[in-house]
């Protein structure tokens, strides 16, 4: 069966609904969920999740034809990493006070909130876990993190987040499960990491203006931490020698059994700092996008702007950079080049959907003495504006996505 999730509206992404997650429980195993407060499955059919085989409805009413909408807009972003001691935690620590919520990161992501909001879906990469509110807090190399930043992503427009990385387990089982309590209560869907068995088998599946989109996130490892043992399903790993992905397809093809129109699969692998994917990154993003079970690839961990690539009709983005975080190396500025990837979905007369248009937003994290932001970089120009935002086109060109379609947009 499937069971529901009602996805709150904020104030700030009131531009735009947010979305309904449903999960597809197997029959076999228990409807119970500890991942969110389900809905009975009367409820679910009341709140109009639909059938996994069912067909989109084509009216309201005896008589009425009016027809569901043929395409829908998703964007996605880089690493969220919450480095201590600099102007991002000072800046948000600072905001805190000022309105008694001890940190307030909605500042950060003001200027790129619109573009966000103005998409039909959004899917940001938590990589590690929060901690209780008042800490403590811990950054590189072991991260435990400010939950604050949450409210400033549900509050930026976000409707999920990938959670598999190599920090999944920074903080333990414990840590794990309080992160994605902490997303539950802020409204904010998630894949990847897992506090039972059965969540970790019942894929993720939001009604996105009537298409059924699974989100699915895996990561490379977890840097040396071993799974719990008698909880191996808590995180989603896969090994890259090989690379072995077998468990990708399978959840990938659970997620289409399930009912999912489209499939969006989350990689968190495998060099950092470096543009060019490696040969794994390439070798992976070819056995998923042969999988006619998957629609669309988006990478992580290189914290590094890394191209586009269209693979049998399909797009990869290897790597969006890091979205927020301080992590400067040698001032060159590369690790605070970033974008927003932005696809739009597109139904066919065979009832399928694919990528008709892929864009990239070049964006750049402008630390400054006191705060850290998120930046707009344009068209160009002059200043450390214009350099970052050169950098990144000419990186994302590099496996020939401009001459496949892909579009520079300034917004």
């Amino acid at each position: 069966m499937n069971a529901c999730i009602s996805v709150k509206t904020t104030e700030k992404s009131a531009r735009r609904p947010r979305h309904r997650w449903c999960r597809s429980v197997p029959r076999r195993r228990s409807a119970a969920r500890a991942s969110h407060t389900l809905l009975a499955a009367l409820a679910m059919v009341l709140a109009g999740c639909s059938p996994a085989d069912g067909p989109a409805s084509a009216g309201s009413g005896p008589g009425t034809t009016t027809a569901p909408p043929t395409s829908f807009r998703v964007i996605a972003t880089g690493d969220v990493l919450i480095h201590q001691g600099g102007s991002l935690v000072r800046g948000a620590a600072d905001a805190g006070r000022a309105n008694g919520n001890g940190y307030d990161f909605t500042g950060v992501l003001a200027q790129v909130a619109p573009v966000i909001q103005d998409a039909d879906l959004a899917v940001c990469h938590l990589e590690t876990p929060v901690a209780e509110t008042t800490g403590p807090f811990r950054g590189y190399p072991s991260f435990n993190v400010q939950p604050q930043i949450l409210d400033a992503l549900a509050g930026a427009g976000y409707d999920t987040c990938s959670t598999a990385s190599n920090h999944s387990l920074d903080a333990g089982f414990t840590g794990l499960v309080r992160t994605l309590d902490a997303l539950d209560a802020r409204g904010i869907g998630h894949a990847g990491t897992f506090r039972t068995a059965e969540e970790s088998r019942a894929p993720g599946i939001a009604e996105v203006r009537d298409a059924r989109v699974a989100h699915l996130s895996w990561t490379y490892g977890l840097n040396g931490i071993p799974l719990p043992s008698g909880r191996e399903w808590s995180v989603n790993v896969f090994d890259p020698v090989g690379p072995d992905i077998a468990g990708v397809l399978g959840d990938a093809a659970r997620a289409r059994r399930a009912g999912a129109q489209v499939v969006i699969v989350s990689v968190h692998c495998c060099t950092e700092y470096v543009h060019d994917p490696t040969d794994t990154q390439v070798t992976i993003a070819r056995a998923l996008l042969a999988s006619p079970d998957i629609d669309l690839v988006l990478g992580h961990h290189a914290h590094v702007v890394q191209p586009f690539e269209k693979i049998n009709g399909k797009w990869v983005a290897y790597g969006l950079g890091n979205h927020i975080a301080q992590q400067s190396r040698a001032g060159s500025g590369e690790t605070e080049d970033s974008m927003i990837a932005r696809f739009t979905f597109t139904r066919a007369a065979d009832g399928r959907y694919s990528v008709t248009k892929a864009e990239a937003v070049p964006t750049r994290i402008d630390i400054g003495r006191t705060t850290t932001t998120i930046v707009l970089t344009g068209t160009g120009g002059a200043g450390v504006d214009g350099t970052s935002y050169n950098r990144v086109v000419e990186i994302l060109g590099r496996r020939r996505a401009p001459t496949d379609g892909l579009i520079i947009s300034a917004k």
